[in-house]
């Protein structure tokens, strides 16, 4: 058994002159300066080399880490692959199939962008309670202090940023309010509803537009495995697996595997990243049953390469680790 450091990312990208600043995300030159501290302090191994440690009990070098990341952005291709090509790395990048095939976008994107397009969140807040009162009959609602109380308020313990929707525990009130609403409160078609709604109010861009600019296309993904970089399952409508019934998460994962098969991914070592890190032993099993050899969570810590943990494997944030290559290491490269 051996102690593995795996680091998530999600957007990556020159934010201060990109057309939405206000996301939340790992500005480019601290990427290029992050990956400069890993390559100083650990040894960047492949996913292949984490799957054959497990299925063999092989060790792994002193301070091994995996690099992943989630969402399959268009970021990850432009900003992320040339720095990795650069220096002989290789990444994991976990592809959610729908947004790829059909050009939608993830909801949790969606709320992303329209709180990156909103200065004062209290505006989102007001056209929630309108949204709210105009739903409130068809779908049975319960007033908005209901909610606001309920949800706003509510414990802020996270696993990592981008992953859930509620990022980490700097959130405000508000913002806590508004991506909880959105993301669990409320059923899944009203929630489709009221985000299309804000999105069109605040974006103002078609969605497929919008697809075509945020993620990656199929010869991108192509591109990269053909220069050895590890593309993942990411699941095909990026719904919480741990919510799906036997028969929805059969569909999930029957699609996201023929799109992996598609783009000629090794189905012989192929992975999966649950999406907002949402598990179940029926959703471990599926994947075992499907010949899947690891998947990875958004619980926060240090991953262990054993047979017993391979589908249950925590990742550390991008923040959790240090941004500048001549920074001291911290608390995490000790444990890793």
């Amino acid at each position: 058994m051996n102690n593995l450091t795996i680091v998530v990312y999600h957007y990556v990208r020159d934010l201060k002159n990109s057309r939405f600043p206000g996301v939340k995300g790992l500005d480019l030159d601290l990427f290029r300066e992050q990956i400069g501290y890993i390559r100083k302090h650990y040894h960047v191994i492949t996913m292949e080399e984490v799957i054959h440690s497990i299925d063999n009990q092989v060790k792994l070098p002193s301070k091994s880490v995996l690099l992943t990341f989630d969402d399959a952005y268009s970021d990850h291709y432009m900003n992320v692959f040339p720095v990795l090509d650069k220096h002989k790395l290789q990444g994991s990048f976990y592809t959610p199939s729908k947004a790829i095939t059909e050009n939608t976008i993830l909801d949790v994107n969606k709320i992303h962008f329209i709180l990156a397009s909103v200065q004062d969140k209290s505006d989102i807040v007001s056209d929630l309670k309108h949204l709210l009162k105009v739903y409130k009959k068809e779908y049975q609602l319960q007033d908005f202090d209901y909610y606001y109380k309920k949800l706003a308020f509510a414990d802020t313990t996270t696993a990592m940023s981008g992953a859930a929707g509620t990022e980490n525990n700097y959130d405000t009130q508000e913002v806590r309010f508004i991506k909880k609403l959105l993301q669990v409160e409320l059923i899944e078609e009203l929630r489709i509803i009221i985000t299309d709604t804000l999105f069109e109010k605040y974006i103002g861009m078609s969605e497929s537009s919008f697809s075509r600019e945020l993620y990656m296309n199929e010869e991108q993904l192509k591109h990269m495995l053909r220069s050895g970089q590890h593309i993942g399952n990411h699941g095909h409508n990026h719904y919480w697996w741990d919510s799906l019934t036997k028969e929805e998460m059969r569909e999930e994962l029957d699609l996201s595997i023929a799109f992996l098969n598609k783009i000629g991914v090794d189905m012989n070592n192929w992975t999966a990243c649950y999406p907002y890190g949402a598990y179940d032993d029926q959703s471990i099993e599926m994947l075992q049953e499907r010949g899947c050899k690891l998947a990875v969570t958004c619980e926060v810590d240090i991953a262990t390469t054993n047979k017993s943990t391979r589908f249950v494997m925590p990742r550390l944030d991008t923040n959790d680790i240090p941004k500048r290559r001549d920074e001291e290491t911290n608390e995490w490269h000790s444990k890793g």
